[in-house]
């Protein structure tokens, strides 16, 4: 073959090799396409069982859905600062969406501002913001759920008599929800029951032990003792065993947890209010998907609540929303 026709095979076979090239897709844009959506779910702590319960649902979502998701939150659920700082670091990584169970329903605004001005819809769950920005919260009526523990605590006590609360927090929407709901049933309907004590142990079990047996000694006849959250119904319970008062109280909870189902079994505590808390991860993973492509959603997502006692706990409705 003469040097001039090798010269005209070879830039036939680039002249195709280009075409070739040019039509072949990117690989690049390819990866980019699947890539699924990053959206940080950010607790309000790890310190209870619940958390892990939402944390489950939240992984449910994401991966029947199609989303990369990190579960994270402070080590207390006291820890404001720290919360703060993990939903910067969320917004600096430019996610899809951010879920959020705000510790201080008051601190995030500025960080809210932040994530309306650069497109990042943000979710609530559990406990909601006081404010405007995010699209939507995943959560259980908390006023009226412990509306119906008031009820509950008030047929239990025989109409009257004196009763306490230990709550969480006065700072979060289910700290804030759940001594509303109450404290107004029981002014509302009820007169002859007084409620002689509030307080706010931050959801640590020593510190609402502490608080619960100071209100106990204080109150010789206390009748009944509502626990707002995990850690409130386990320091009361703590207490009532440490002050030999188990069986002399009502002791109502909320939530559930291996110590507050076995003591509901036994008798130490007449029963609680359970939320949905795989129900609560789900949704708000749902929710955070549908909002950043756009798709208009309700305000309040109710993920329901319902009361047990030892004559139901066992029933097929309540274990699916309880959790050890």
């Amino acid at each position: 073959m003469s040097t001039k026709k090798i010269a005209i095979t070879l830039l036939s076979i680039m002249a195709v090799m280009v075409l070739i090239a040019g039509c072949a897709p990117q690989a690049a844009p390819t990866a980019a396409a699947s890539e699924k959506p990053y959206i940080p779910v950010i607790s309000k702590g790890f310190q209870h069982q619940f958390w892990q319960a939402v944390k489950k649902g939240s992984e449910q979502a994401a991966a029947e859905l199609g989303a990369n998701i990190t579960f994270e939150g402070p080590e207390s659920e006291a820890m404001v600062d720290k919360q703060v700082e993990m939903f910067q670091t969320a917004l600096d990584k430019k996610p899809a969406a951010i879920c959020l169970a705000a510790v201080d329903s008051k601190a995030f605004q500025p960080l809210l501002e932040k994530a309306k001005a650069a497109g990042i819809p943000v979710v609530g769950f559990d406990s909601g913001v006081d404010s405007d920005i995010p699209v939507t919260t995943a959560t259980t009526d908390n006023v009226a759920a412990a509306a119906l523990a008031a009820d509950k605590m008030v047929e239990l006590i025989g109409g009257s008599g004196e009763v306490a609360i230990i709550a969480h927090d006065q700072t979060s929407r289910t700290g804030i929800d759940r001594v509303k709901g109450f404290t107004d049933q029981i002014a509302a309907k009820y007169p002859n029951v007084t409620i002689v004590d509030t307080q706010y142990g931050a959801g640590d079990q020593l510190k609402s032990t502490d608080l619960a047996k100071a209100i106990i000694q204080a109150h010789p006849n206390l009748k009944g003792f509502f626990g707002a959250n995990e850690g409130s119904i386990i320091g009361v319970l703590n207490a009532a065993k440490e002050l030999s008062m188990e069986g002399k109280l009502i002791i109502i909870g909320y939530d559930s947890g291996q110590q507050q189902m076995d003591a509901i079994r036994s008798g130490a505590e007449s029963g609680a209010i359970t939320q949905n808390p795989i129900g609560i991860g789900y949704k708000c993973v749902e929710a955070a998907l549908k909002a950043s492509k756009g798709e208009t959603l309700p305000k309040v997502i109710d993920t329901g609540f319902m009361w047990y006692d030892k004559t139901n706990i066992d029933n097929p409705e309540i274990q699916a929303v309880l959790y050890k």
